[in-house]
């Protein structure tokens, strides 16, 4: 299991290796670490912290996968966000569970994937379920621009700091905002940045 928190850990391992069929062969606090220990170990399932530090969280799942093939990958955390959710999936990881989920869960998940080589298990609210296949239909028409200017836009920047932010004309940002109301199906800016948010597409500002 690759997590930064010993705690969660400790109370992890001590769950699973309650079960006659399991075993916890390796532990990591970080992506580098955990890669490592994937490389060595050939673990059957990783459990995989979706904010564990050393890298963005889908370049450790690809590295998991290149060093480990056989690895199924359930990723666990605290956050919901559909795009993620989908963005995980489509690198191949066999599950997302939040870390609500009951110990009796997680050992049918792990049971699960392990069982079936096509079995992919989602335990998350209803909302997220119904929401990833519309986020990961926006990600796909929303260009990097564009994504970039709507995180800004949240940011409550006009357009001007945003074209000296990103270096661009002012018309272009225009430009750009004019084709994401498009997309999004947005009349204002706030409606397209709560239009955003809602499916997970960018963050609430802090």
């Amino acid at each position: 299991m690759i997590d930064g928190h010993t705690l969660l850990r400790e109370v992890m391992r001590e769950a699973l290796e309650m079960e006659p069929d399991m075993a916890v062969v390796g532990e990591a606090d970080n992506g580098g670490s955990g890669i490592l220990a994937c490389k060595m170990e050939q673990p059957d399932v990783v459990l995989l912290d979706v904010n564990v530090p050393g890298g963005p969280i889908a370049d450790i799942v690809n590295a998991i996968h290149s060093i480990s093939p056989n690895a199924r990958v359930l990723v666990v955390s605290m956050d919901e966000v559909p795009v993620l959710v989908r963005q995980l999936l489509d690198c191949g990881v066999r599950g997302y569970l939040n870390k609500w989920v009951s110990r009796a869960d997680l050992v049918a998940s792990i049971r699960a994937v392990c069982a079936d080589d096509i079995r992919i298990v989602l335990h998350v609210s209803a909302e997220v379920l119904t929401s990833i296949a519309s986020a990961s239909n926006y990600l796909e028409v929303l260009t990097k621009r564009e994504l970039e200017i709507l995180t800004l836009v949240s940011e409550a920047m006009s357009n001007r700091q945003i074209s000296r932010r990103l270096t661009i004309a002012e018309s272009t940002v225009k430009r750009h905002l004019g084709a994401i109301f498009t997309k999004l199906g947005a009349r204002s800016r706030l409606d397209a940045v709560n239009k955003a948010i809602s499916i997970g597409l960018i963050s609430r500002a802090g």
